[in-house]
C-alpha cells in the first residue's frame, strides 16, 4: 500500500490507491487480466496537461526496459499539476495487455521535491499515537446523530469506506476484518463493554441510512433490533467530510465511471480520545488490530507498549 513520504503528507491525490488498483507488490503482476504492472521509479523532467503527460528520466525498469527519458500519460489526470520538474517519484507502471497496448502511470509518490517551497493546495493530518481526536459528527444507519465524543471511556476502531467498493481487497476486505474482530469481541463480554467500531462512509450521495443498514447487515449478519448496538455504520454530512477525510487521512477522488478512488485508513482511538494506532492501509489483520484494541479498552496503549 502507499506510504506518503512528503513530511506534511501531500494528497497531491499523488499518493491515492484507491479502488481501482489493487494492493502492489514488490516485483511485476498482473491487474484484473488487462495490466501488467512494473515498478519505476525517475525524476520528473517536464509535465504536460493538455496531454495529462509526465516526462520522466527513469532508471531502468526490471523487467520491461533500460533507463530512458520519455512522456507517460498519467492514470488520474488530476495529478499533472501536483508533479513539478525536478520531483523524484516513485510509481507502477500499468502496461495493457490488450491490442492497444496502453501504458500509464498509476500510485505515484513524490519522494523527493524539485521545488522545496511547494505545499499542496490541502495538507493531511496523519494520526499519531497521542493526537486528540476532533469529535466529529456523523449519521447512522438508523438515522440519527452520532458524535466521537460519546465513545470516550471506551476504545474506538474507525475505518472508511464506501458501500458500492467494487474491489475484494478494498473496503470489503476492511470491513470483513473488522467483522471478525465483532465477532471475538463478542465473545468476551468484559472487552465488548469497553470498545466500539465504527464504518464512516465517504459517499454522503449514496450511501442513505438505509443503504448503510443493508450494507452493516451482511456483514454483522443481522438487521435484527440492537445489531448495531456495538458496530456503527454512519456518514459525516458533506461539510464535515472533508475536514474529517484530512485529519484521518482518506485521500479521496471521483472517477470518470462514478467510483471512488481513495485511500484506506484505519484508527484506534482510546477511551481518553486520543489516537492509539493508525493503520493505513489493509495489509493489518483482525488478530493484530483485536490484540490492540482489547490493550487499549484495558488501559495500555496498544502493541509494542
Amino acid at each position: 500500500m502507499i506510504r506518503r513520504l512528503l513530511v506534511f503528507s501531500l494528497l497531491v491525490v499523488v499518493a491515492l490507491a484507491g479502488c481501482h488498483s489493487e494492493p502492489r507488490a514488490e516485483t511485476s503482476q498482473t491487474v484484473a487480466t488487462n495490466f501488467k504492472v512494473y515498478k519505476l521509479r525517475g525524476k520528473v523532467v517536464s509535465t504536460n496537461a493538455t496531454k495529462d503527460e509526465v516526462t520522466l528520466d527513469h532508471e531502468a525498469i526490471p523487467d520491461f526496459m533500460g533507463a530512458m527519458t520519455m512522456p507517460y500519460k498519467l492514470k488520474d489526470a488530476n495529478l499533472v499539476g501536483e508533479l513539478h520538474p525536478g520531483d523524484v517519484i516513485t510509481a507502477d507502471l500499468l502496461v495493457s495487455q490488450d491490442a492497444d497496448a496502453d501504458v500509464l502511470l498509476d500510485h505515484i509518490v513524490v519522494v523527493a521535491q524539485g521545488k522545496p517551497d511547494y505545499r499542496p493546495q490541502v495538507s493531511y493530518h496523519v494520526p499519531a499515537p497521542g493526537d486528540a481526536v476532533p469529535d466529529f459528527k456523523l449519521r447512522n444507519q438508523d438515522g440519527q446523530a452520532i458524535h466521537l465524543g460519546q465513545y470516550r471511556g471506551k476504545a474506538l476502531l474507525v475505518t472508511f469506506i464506501y458501500t458500492r467498493c467494487p474491489l475484494p481487497n478494498f473496503c470489503p476486505r476492511v470491513t470483513r476484518n473488522f467483522a471478525v474482530v465483532e465477532k471475538q469481541l463478542a465473545a468476551d463480554p468484559a472487552a465488548n463493554a469497553k470498545t466500539h467500531l465504527l464504518c464512516v462512509s465517504f459517499d454522503p450521495d449514496n450511501d442513505t441510512p438505509e443503504r448503510l443498514r443493508a450494507y452493516g447487515a451482511t456483514y454483522i449478519g443481522s438487521d435484527a433490533k440492537g445489531a448495531f448496538a456495538h458496530w456503527d455504520f454512519a456518514v459525516p454530512n458533506k461539510t464535515v467530510l472533508p475536514e474529517m477525510a484530512r485529519y484521518f487521512d482518506v485521500g479521496m477522488s471521483n472517477a470518470a465511471d462514478g467510483t471512488i478512488t481513495h485511500t484506506l485508513s484505519t484508527t484506534l482511538i482510546g477511551p481518553d480520545g486520543k489516537v492509539v494506532r493508525f493503520y493505513p492501509d489493509n495489509e493489518w489483520t483482525a488478530e493484530q488490530v483485536l490484540a490492540d484494541v482489547k490493550q487499549s479498552a484495558a488501559g495500555g496503549t496498544g502493541r509494542g507498549e
